[in-house]
């Protein structure tokens, strides 16, 4: 069998290529037989670290010849199915599951936040993923948009898989990271347009942490995009935080285990500060982070959330001091919904296999 991944790949987005490594590890421990060819932006770099097939994710003639060779055409995971980003983006993958229905391949939506979606962004879904086989979602919000949009697929909330990553057996020397020697803050940003807001709430956020005795270190997951942004805030910050370099993914899931917090923008620095039992302090920035934190129940509101009015001084203060002053009971209640969302997350293979399984 031969199984056809697009997503996010190859970009060098740590929580995108967390997702693709999880991927990998558990198709070859669950469906040893089968193939998998990834689309990606760099395919040799894919094809050397993953040990996979790979084919150049902007070449639609490789693209519909790998689809012709696969059984299986499998979108995610991520947020792939929205048009915040661009509506070119959603052609384009949505566009791939429409190729494969097409080439009467089975296809299946994998592990994805759905949305959002204007009209015409709910338009191309229901049309280009009309003949959709299985679907499963990340949180409640995705499985209701979905359901509506594609009414004869059969859709399932699971979880993202990334709740699955174990960190390799590699010491991480946090003291060469500069992270010795007392509790450290991991913050987590991205571009988006509300910058100041942004900016401005995180930079008084890492200040109250130094108030505690907590000093923050930046983690740019999205490479140096995000490194601009972090410097962005650190010079808005009163205290003194540090910018750590870009690193492997073992690394900064290691960095982010050994976190006293985490102050998080980009998803997957929540969903590795929950899967370790880190207690955060989210900055909504899409829907998908406000879903997350509910799925998690999770009794800390989001620090800011795109659309709402920016917090004050005293209710980010509040927050922050809330995180500190109740760590570790968060942390065990993050740790005690560990075991469902991972079995949640295991979920989406099971559905994988079912679709493998099937028959033509």
């Amino acid at each position: 069998m031969r199984v056809l991944l697009s997503g996010y790949y190859g970009f060098g987005n740590l929580g995108d290529e967390a997702l693709l490594e999880v991927i990998v590890a558990r198709m070859r421990q669950r469906f040893p037989t089968a193939k998998l060819d990834v689309l990606s932006a760099t395919p040799q770099t894919t094809r050397q670290r993953y040990g996979v097939e790979a084919t150049p994710r902007w070449d639609w003639r490789a693209i519909r010849s790998a689809i012709g060779r696969s059984d299986v055409v499998v979108s995610g995971g991520g947020g792939l199915l929205q048009n915040a980003t661009s509506l070119r983006s959603l052609l384009y993958y949505a566009g791939i599951l429409r190729e494969g229905a097409r080439a009467r391949r089975k296809t299946m939506v994998f592990a994805q936040s759905v949305g959002p979606l204007d009209l015409w962004g709910r338009l191309v879904v229901a049309q280009f993923c009309k003949r959709l086989d299985r679907a499963t979602v990340r949180d409640a919000s995705s499985i209701r948009l979905l359901r509506d949009l594609v009414p004869k697929t059969p859709v399932e909330q699971t979880a993202d898989p990334v709740f699955l990553y174990d960190i390799p057996d590699e010491g991480v020397d946090l003291e060469a990271e500069g992270l010795g020697g007392g509790p450290y803050a991991i913050v987590s940003v991205r571009k988006h347009a509300a910058s100041r807001d942004v900016a401005a709430v995180t930079a008084r956020a890492v200040d109250r942490l130094a108030q505690h005795g907590i000093r923050a270190a930046f983690l740019p997951l999205g490479g140096a995009a995000d490194a601009a942004v972090s410097t962005d805030v650190i010079r808005a910050c009163a205290s003194s935080p540090v910018l750590l370099p870009e690193c492997t993914l073992a690394k900064a899931a290691a960095i982010l285990r050994g976190a006293r917090v985490v102050i998080g923008m980009r998803l997957h620095s929540l969903v590795l500060a929950a899967r370790f039992g880190v207690p955060f302090l989210a900055i909504a920035y899409d829907p998908k982070v406000s879903a997350l934190c509910e799925d998690l129940r999770y009794p800390l509101a989001p620090l800011w959330t795109a659309g709402a009015r920016r917090p004050g001084d005293d209710a980010i203060d509040a927050a922050v001091d809330r995180l500190v002053r109740e760590r570790d009971a968060l942390s065990a209640n993050l740790l005690a919904r560990g075991e469902a969302i991972r079995a949640a997350a295991e979920r989406n293979f099971d559905v994988l296999g079912e679709l493998l399984e099937s028959g033509p």
